[in-house]
């Protein structure tokens, strides 16, 4: 039997607040003018992102980030930016069309990319978004003034990857942090390598076109400097979510086993632990936070299946 939460701890952090769509375009409208039509919310995503009209009549996307603060509007203007590099590259990024900094937070209305979440995840949708992903390589080279990505191994992200909802949570979470941690002793604190990274890289965060074809990479808040194939191990946990039926799970196995060969081929164990620890605590303290203990349970598994493994000596870079 898995272990009960502690109840006797303090509760657990708050979950991050949703998008109030309506709200955040009467502040849009009060500081800037801007008049935007609401048209629905988006599918999909942890925070929310809404659909809006400009008046000429093209769509947009709203969303915002928890604070104004100098250095979040020093970050969204380099987001900005990093985004721009990553269009150059084939890589089909939106453009931010109006960023508005509000007293409380900062407001981002971004292209509306063509196409529509996949309906079906398979090898062919996996290969391609890691194809995407290989065109970050190098392109921040030279780049210092962009940071390298922060692992979070030893103390917490800010608004994510908390050690305290691990810590409070019960037995099983408190030993997966305290190897998470013991991992980061060992690990270099930020990832290397000069490649543009989205970070969060998967098929919730993806368009496609009626063919299967990628038409938009989007959510690119945690873009980074570091290694591309990071891009693997942010595949291959959302592909430890079952499918919808039969066939769905069939081609989510063989997309799985696919990554897994990859993983193996490319990624050295000591930085694979690193990159599987970062990805075990970010989830499992998401799932805490705003989930429940069936999502708990999964990726608890999930950062056993290979923390508990060094894994063969026979790696590649891209």
């Amino acid at each position: 039997m898995p272990d009960a939460p502690d109840t006797a701890t303090p509760a657990p952090l708050p979950p991050v607040p949703r998008l109030d769509a309506p709200d955040l375009l009467e502040q849009l409208r009060a500081a800037t003018g801007t008049e935007l039509e609401l048209l629905s919310p988006l599918p999909g995503g942890q925070v929310g992102a809404a659909l809006v009209r400009w008046p000429d009549g093209h769509e947009g996307v709203l969303t915002h980030w928890g604070d104004a603060t100098d250095a979040a509007w020093a970050r969204i203007e380099r987001t900005g930016e990093l985004l721009d590099i990553a269009r150059d590259a084939g890589i089909p990024a939106p453009r931010y069309e109006l960023v508005t900094r509000l007293p409380d937070r900062i407001a981002v209305v971004q292209e509306r990319l063509p196409g529509e979440p996949p309906s079906r995840v398979d090898l062919a949708l996996i290969e391609h978004l890691v194809a995407i992903a290989r065109r970050g390589a190098g392109l921040l080279r030279g780049r210092i003034d962009v940071p390298a990505a922060e692992l979070h191994l030893l103390r917490s992200g800010p608004g994510f990857c908390l050690h305290e909802t691990l810590a409070q949570y019960d037995d099983r979470t408190r030993r997966l942090l305290d190897l998470v941690r013991r991992i980061g002793a060992a690990s270099p604190h930020r990832m290397a390598g000069d490649d543009l990274v989205h970070m969060d890289l998967h098929p919730g965060n993806v368009l496609v076109d009626r063919t299967g074809a990628v038409t938009g990479v989007v959510d690119w808040d945690g873009v980074a400097r570091g290694d591309l194939r990071f891009a693997l191990v942010t595949l291959r946990f959302d592909l430890a979510v079952p499918g919808v039926d039969g066939q769905d799970r069939s081609a989510r196995s063989a997309a799985a086993r696919w990554l897994d060969n990859r993983i193996d081929d490319l990624i050295d164990p000591a930085t694979l632990r690193a990159y599987w620890a970062h990805m075990g605590l970010r989830q499992v303290d998401w799932a805490i936070r705003h989930h429940g203990p069936d999502d708990v349970d999964r990726w608890l598994t999930v950062a056993a299946s290979r923390l508990a493994q060094e894994g063969p000596e026979r790696h590649r870079r891209w």
